[in-house]
């Protein structure tokens, strides 16, 4: 029994591996500079949103461009995550005609392609943070060990949304443009650009639950205070996260095998 499971799972494996690079030459095909962009895109943004903004916040926010990339590197994650993952199943309906996969392998794909897309901007944020580092603005502590661990539930939080997201989209194709106004709405919710202290007490309260704020609150404590998270906050990332992935997986079994008569 263990011999048939194991090839098996390689061949899952190798399917999401070559999945993410078909989705990763798609993206670049028409350009030049490829998978570069993906370290040049955090880098060119941080210009203009320094320019932007830093002088409107110096005073409340030090270190601006950190504060800043830390949010997006964040942000961009779960939205490219849960996003890409809504059309994972429609975007393959002739792969799931023709070849018997588990379903989920098309939404672990779309994951990891946001995992390697995080990794390569995650280059370009390591460069300018240890520029602040060089400069005696910022220190580098051993808490940045940490970092993985955030990345890790902030990817199973995503996937569970991911997961819920694929189904629906197959019913309901309008479920695009509406989770596009809905990571507007969120993504202006989780204070990547601005300081929280300047709103309202009450949204101040109601950000602290906004799971992606979460998990960019772990990664600034970490990268701008060189502190360890409150254990209150690892507490709500594991269990956003848990919860999602329960809910979405839930979903997903529920409705997976109407799939096909829909697509």
């Amino acid at each position: 029994m263990e011999k048939h499971e194991n090839p098996t799972r390689k061949q899952y494996i190798f399917v999401i591996r070559e999945l993410t690079n078909r989705e990763l030459k798609r993206k670049y095909s028409r350009s030049y500079l490829g998978v570069i962009w993906s370290v040049l895109n955090p880098l060119l943004t941080m210009i203009v949103m320094t320019v932007v903004f830093s002088y409107m916040f110096r005073r409340s926010i030090q270190n601006y461009p950190i504060y800043y990339l830390s949010g997006q590197l964040f942000w961009t994650l779960f939205s490219t995550a849960s996003n890409s993952s809504m059309s994972a199943l429609v975007d393959n309906r002739t792969l799931l005609l023709k070849v018997k996969l588990p379903k989920q392998t098309f939404v672990l794909s779309r994951v990891y392609t946001a995992l390697v897309n995080f990794l390569y901007s995650a280059i370009a944020f390591t460069l300018i943070y240890l520029f602040f580092v060089v400069q005696g603005k910022l220190t580098l502590t051993w808490w940045i060990l940490l970092i993985p661990i955030d990345v890790f539930f902030s990817l199973l939080f995503a996937m569970g949304i991911g997961y819920a997201l694929s189904i629906i989209y197959v019913f309901f194709a309008d479920m695009k443009y509406l989770y596009s106004v809905v990571l507007t709405f969120w993504m202006y919710f989780s204070a990547l650009f601005y300081p929280v202290t300047r709103l309202p007490i009450y949204l101040r309260y109601a950000i602290g639950y906004n799971p992606v704020y979460v998990s960019i609150v772990i990664a600034r404590r970490i990268f701008m205070e060189g502190v360890c998270p409150e254990i209150t906050l690892w507490i709500k990332l594991i269990a956003y996260a848990a919860i999602s992935l329960a809910l979405g997986y839930w979903v997903f079994k529920k409705y997976e095998n109407d799939v096909m008569a829909n697509l």
